[in-house]
């Protein structure tokens, strides 16, 4: 496992429940706009107490505090070991929420079939025959296609979050999101935020942030499709 930081206690990351955050280092896609930048390359380095050892050790010690856990990344399905690092995190007791890209769907299916993961929250950057050259080093619509389908049909928690950002997202592009998410539990619209991104040249020329009123127009066009739409990053 390649780690890369621990937040010790949260109290959004997973819903209703006081979590930590296990970040994992790596990731197969290239965001501009990635908070994360570190973590994409693999060039954070973790402190040196962060093992997997020392990491089971914290969570035994905050039982009775801790609610969940949150394994987050880069990008976590990409790390062979999870299914082994859930497994012993789910024997400690603890639900586990997973945030992840989308592009393993055989990882997640994995981890559905076997009951390792307790809430699923999967990023949707834009239509997914839109990710190359930008987003995905490859060009390959399906893998996302196939992750939306296993996670609305697993009946596992889970959300779907979209970073809205021109120009990746525009209105007919949030409203084919939506048709492909239908009947999900929640779907998460995010303000675009410009420090310490990837890749903050790539935005200049392109007046990037979304209104908050506009953010609010996305959030009708989607509610009736999915059971709860949010807006995170706005005071709404």
């Amino acid at each position: 496992m390649i780690f890369g930081g621990i937040q010790k206690n949260s109290l959004i990351d997973y819903p209703e429940k006081v979590s930590c955050i296990l970040f994992l280092s790596g990731c197969n896609f290239r965001c501009p706009y990635c908070h994360n930048p570190q973590l994409v390359a693999e060039t954070k380095t973790p402190p040196d107490f962060l093992t997997e050892k020392w990491f089971l050790q914290f969570l035994e010690k905050r039982k009775g505090f801790l609610d969940g856990v949150v394994v987050s990344g880069g990008e976590p399905t990409l790390q062979n070991r999870i299914p082994l690092l859930c497994k012993k995190i789910k024997a400690m007791g603890y639900p586990i929420k997973i945030d992840t890209n989308g592009s393993r769907p055989d990882i997640l299916k994995h981890l559905i079939d076997d009951r390792l993961v307790d809430y699923i929250a999967m990023d949707i950057k834009t239509v997914p025959n839109s990710y190359y050259p930008h987003i995905a080093k490859e060009n390959r619509p399906e893998t996302i296609l196939s992750s939306i389908r296993i996670i609305l049909e697993s009946k596992i928690d889970h959300e779907f979050r979209t970073t809205c950002v021109r120009p990746f997202i525009t209105e007919e592009i949030i409203r084919k999101i939506t048709v492909l998410i239908e009947g999900a539990d929640r779907f998460v619209l995010q303000q675009f935020q410009d420090t310490g991104i990837l890749n903050p040249a790539f935005f200049e020329a392109t007046g990037a942030l979304y209104t908050g009123s506009e953010l609010r127009r996305f959030r009708t066009l989607s509610q009736p499709y999915v059971r709860v739409c949010t807006i995170r990053g706005i005071n709404d």
